[in-house]
C-alpha cells in the first residue's frame, strides 16, 4: 500500500505539481526533490539561507512520515553552480545528517524547476524494523 504525505503548509505541491512530496511504501519512504522554495514559491537570494530552507523543508517532509534524517539511507542532491556552493552546502548538511551517513551523490545541473533555486535534495528513508 502506498500513501502520499506532505506537511500541511506544503501540501499544495500535490495538486500544483501532480507529485507525491512524500511517498510512503511501508518499508521505504521516498521524498521528491526538495528545494528552498517556500510555499509561495519565493526563494532566499542568500545561498546559505536557501540551503538551510531546503534542509528545513526536508526535515518537515520526513516528520510528516514520522521519520528523521537518521532514517535516511540515500541522498541525491542537485546543484546549480555546484563548486561555488558546495562548502556552504556541506556545512549546513552536517547540521542535519550525522553518522552513519547515508549514501550521497551530488550532481551539478544548469537549472532547477523553481526560478532562483540553487539546490534540490532528494531522499530515500527506511523505516526501522
Amino acid at each position: 500500500m502506498k500513501a502520499t504525505l506532505a506537511p500541511p503548509a506544503l501540501s499544495h505541491f500535490i495538486e500544483d505539481w501532480h507529485l507525491s512530496p512524500v511517498l510512503d511504501t511501508g518499508d521505504f519512504v521516498f521524498l521528491s526533490g526538495i528545494t528552498g522554495a517556500r510555499a509561495d514559491l519565493t526563494v532566499a537570494t542568500d545561498p546559505e539561507t536557501q540551503i538551510r530552507d531546503a534542509f528545513r523543508f526536508a526535515r518537515e517532509y520526513l516528520e510528516a512520515a514520522d521519520l528523521t534524517f537518521d532514517d535516511v539511507v540515500e541522498m541525491t542532491t542537485y546543484h546549480v553552480d555546484l563548486r561555488t556552493h558546495l562548502r556552504i552546502f556541506m556545512r549546513v548538511k552536517d547540521e542535519y545528517v550525522r553518522a552513519p551517513y547515508p549514501a550521497w551523490t551530488a550532481i551539478g545541473v544548469s537549472q532547477l524547476i523553481t526560478e532562483g533555486t540553487i539546490v534540490e535534495i532528494r531522499l530515500i528513508a527506511r523505516r526501522a524494523r
